[in-house]
């Protein structure tokens, strides 16, 4: 007995309404005689024998029912299908129906509680909501013929399963649910679909803080999925400030934003026919804060994937999280530039030079090119470009204006004294 099975036995109060109605409650859930679940379930062997093929034929077995105590005791079926393989199974993926052999006449319906197939059948007069069911005389039995087959579209990545009877009031005894193991041909090597989170970095990526992943899917086995497989992602962190997340995933090579909806953001499909032969499937993933996060600092976080058949039974196949550091995006702050403008000033200086003012002299163009020329803090003299020898000639020009200017002073003073 698997162990969906053991803990559907034990515990039968939190069936959904899908097989259970509202009016469902933990008392009618309770063990019905002397508080002690006393029923007995028994299947007889299917007829014909041998393994049941897609869209082929059914089988049919009886179910018996036996209450071996003094008190009539109320039955509400319960048969569970444990499937073998990674695929939910949708209604029509199995053929069902309960027919009353030695009972009240009976209507059967199928529910998907937690996403797995599982059957039930009630009183012809009632419905599945009405939430009735069949008392079992005291010292008395109940039979039903079930007829159980596949349907055309039942998984191919699928098997063999397990087909448990027992009850969702708890009224079959401990131990007291018998099973059967229903073979499926052409046989089937299951597996499982794998999907798991690899880290590649978390740090500074130009001016934004990033974690980057990996996000793996893997099938193993034989056959493949029927449909899509969807994605869903939620992220999260401890406290309750606005973290401002910025999610992107790697699609037709260029980073896109996915959109955010009651805080989950869905992932691009991974198309129908996904198997072992499809290899590793991997969609990359980067993370950042944002401009409006209200977290201050180094936080972890929290990312989880769910994975769900696109269509039809939706209920998650697989969840994985990862958990890794993010930090607040740090705005640059702007501060005065130290450096001197470049720009001339159109306002001469205040302080007297104490150099004379040299006027430029006439440049020419016979000069030596190859000088290089250098500011000077003070005069005014004219640089033509790169290369020039203007400020070396000037020069030249100032010192014998300078010289000729003294030696004419000095011939005056000679004159001077010789009269």
């Amino acid at each position: 007995m698997s162990v969906r099975t053991a803990a559907a036995i034990a515990v039968v109060a939190g069936v959904v309404t899908t097989l259970l109605p509202l009016s469902a409650t933990a008392a009618s859930a309770a063990p019905t005689t002397d508080d002690h679940a006393v029923l007995r379930t028994e299947m007889g062997a299917p007829v014909p024998s041998g393994p049941l093929t897609r869209g082929g034929a059914t089988e049919t077995f009886d179910l018996t029912v036996k209450n071996p105590t003094g008190k009539a005791v109320t039955y509400k079926p319960w048969l569970l299908l444990d499937p073998n393989g990674p695929s939910r199974l949708q209604e029509d993926d199995v053929v069902f129906k309960v027919d009353a052999v030695d009972a009240p006449a009976t209507k059967s319906s199928i529910g998907q509680q937690d996403g797995e197939w599982q059957g039930t059948f009630f009183p012809a007069a009632g419905s599945p909501e009405s939430d009735s069911g069949f008392d079992i005389p005291a010292n008395g039995k109940m039979t039903w013929k079930v007829t159980l087959g596949l349907g055309a579209n039942y998984p191919t990545n699928n098997g063999d399963f397990n087909f448990t009877a027992t009850s969702y009031n708890n009224s079959v005894a401990k131990g007291g649910a018998d099973s059967h193991v229903f073979k499926v041909d052409p046989q089937t090597k299951t597996g499982e679909l794998k999907t798991w989170f690899k880290q590649i970095s978390s740090g500074k990526d130009g001016q934004e803080q990033r974690a980057y992943l990996d996000l793996h899917y893997q099938a193993t086995g034989d056959g493949t999925f029927a449909t899509a497989l969807a994605t869903s992602l939620s992220v999260s962190h401890p406290g309750g400030q606005d973290a401002d997340f910025r999610l992107q995933a790697m699609i037709d090579d260029r980073w896109q934003d996915l959109k955010v909806e009651d805080s989950r953001y869905e992932l691009p499909r991974i198309p129908k026919g996904f198997g072992a032969a499809s290899g590793i499937h991997t969609l990359p993933l980067r993370i950042s804060l944002g401009k409006d996060t209200k977290l201050t600092k180094k936080t972890t976080i929290t990312m989880d994937a769910e994975v769900r058949q696109a269509e039809g039974n939706t209920y998650p196949l697989k969840t994985v999280s990862v958990k890794f550091p993010l930090i607040p995006i740090v705005e640059p702050v702007d501060t005065p530039s130290t450096a001197p403008s470049t720009a001339p000033s159109t306002t001469p200086s205040a302080t007297p030079s104490a150099t004379p003012t040299v006027r430029p002299a006439v440049a020419t163009s016979t000069g030596n090119t190859n000088v290089t020329t250098t500011g000077s803090s003070t005069g005014s003299l004219a640089n033509t470009g790169a290369g020039s020898s203007n400020g070396l000639y000037a020069g030249l020009a100032a010192a014998l204006v300078a010289l000729g200017a003294a030696a004419a002073w000095l011939g005056r003073r000679r004159r001077g004294t010789s009269a």
